[in-house]
């Protein structure tokens, strides 16, 4: 914050008093929480988006069906349980190491539809196309979004586009929608997580983010990081066959690790407390974020999950998720506890704490 002990509005050296001080013209390096318009931490996944949410669209929406505020909406319909998702895609760029913006509009979807435990059956798909830009590169999207369709079994059932003037969008935007059957007996949401649960992420973090800001700003670590893009309900599937009654779900996309974590927390009232030394950080992840200044809990992940699990079952979910592909680095990383209730702490290798609170702005913006 602005320093005030000198200058306007202050007594100085020399016992002069300068005009009062007005807040307004104070500057600060995190943006206010009291914006006229929109700036772009309201989409970074973090405290920005929460209020934007809670406060903005779900008074004008106004349903209880929106207010769970889950991966997907859980609606009964004609005697069946569906879930029912939809997301926009505007990663900047297109194209990126380990994945493109279409089978990242394909999987993020299904992913938020396995996060309830449902098997995802039927998307939409619309893009909007900036005028010039190359067929030949709306045709290479088109095709990653027919084969990652293919990969995770669902059925791209329809879609539309649209076309706006040269410099009113940025090459392809996407917006994806998806349906599934969520099976009889299955209960996962945020709200559910309790004291005693287990902590597990699937695998190791913060790679998606790190693979696009490699090729956004032509950074080299040493190693070529690649996008951990991937469909993730045939893992969940696997940790329903073992353990049915699973509680909560997260895909940490947006906002990482460490906004999901906050978001349970806050659905369940529950606190978290994180193992530092047992995050699954890549070595070439870690490096980057020392060298951006980022922490890697908050860098998004595309193709990961964190699960809350009760502690009877927490092993039985271990082994069938190391036995998957999707989840064969997965890690137990914390547990739910009743102190601190809504909020999440990490166990430092110092042997400290830390508060793991929600980010305010954006840290890399457009990675999804």
């Amino acid at each position: 914050m602005a320093d005030t002990t000198s200058g306007s509005g202050t007594t100085g050296t020399t016992g002069t008093t300068a005009e009062p001080v007005d807040p307004a013209e104070w500057t600060c390096p995190a943006p206010l929480r009291d914006h006229p318009v929109v700036v772009m931490g309201h989409g970074g996944g973090g405290a920005l988006s929460a209020e934007l949410v809670e406060h903005l669209f779900v008074p004008a929406y106004g349903n209880e069906t929106l207010a769970g505020l889950a991966d997907s909406a859980a609606l009964s319909l004609g005697g069946a349980r569906l879930a029912f998702s939809t997301d926009s895609y505007v990663v900047r760029p297109l194209f990126f190491p380990g994945g493109c913006i279409g089978d990242l509009a394909v999987n993020g979807t299904v992913n938020d539809l396995a996060m309830s435990g449902a098997r995802a059956a039927y998307l939409s798909c619309a893009f909007i196309i900036e005028e010039g830009t190359e067929l030949s590169v709306v045709r290479r999207v088109a095709q990653a979004v027919g084969t990652a369709a293919a990969a995770a079994g669902v059925t791209v059932a329809t879609g539309d586009t649209k076309v706006v003037d040269a410099g009113h969008g940025d090459g392809i935007f996407v917006n994806t929608a998806g349906i599934g059957l969520i099976p009889e007996g299955v209960d996962i949401r945020p709200q559910r997580a309790e004291p005693g649960d287990v902590v597990i992420v699937s695998g190791p973090i913060g790679m998606h983010g790190v693979a696009i800001m490699s090729v956004r700003e032509g950074l080299e670590f040493g190693v070529e990081v690649s996008s951990d893009t991937a469909p993730l309900g045939g893992l969940v599937q696997a940790m329903l066959a073992a353990a049915p009654d699973l509680h909560a779900l997260r895909d940490p996309t947006r906002g990482g690790l460490g906004t999901a974590l906050n978001e349970i927390a806050a659905a369940s009232g529950t606190g978290v407390v994180l193992n530092e030394r047992d995050l699954p950080v890549p070595e070439a992840v870690s490096a980057a974020c020392g060298f951006l200044g980022l922490d890697p809990l908050y860098v998004a992940n595309e193709g990961r999950l964190v699960a809350f699990v009760p502690r009877g079952r927490a092993d039985a979910v271990l082994a069938a998720m190391r036995a998957h592909p999707q989840g064969a680095g997965a890690a137990v990383v914390g547990e739910c506890v009743a102190d601190h209730p809504g909020m999440v702490v990490a166990r430092t290798g110092f042997g400290g704490t830390r508060v793991v609170d929600l980010p305010l702005g954006e840290q890399l913006p457009r990675i999804c």
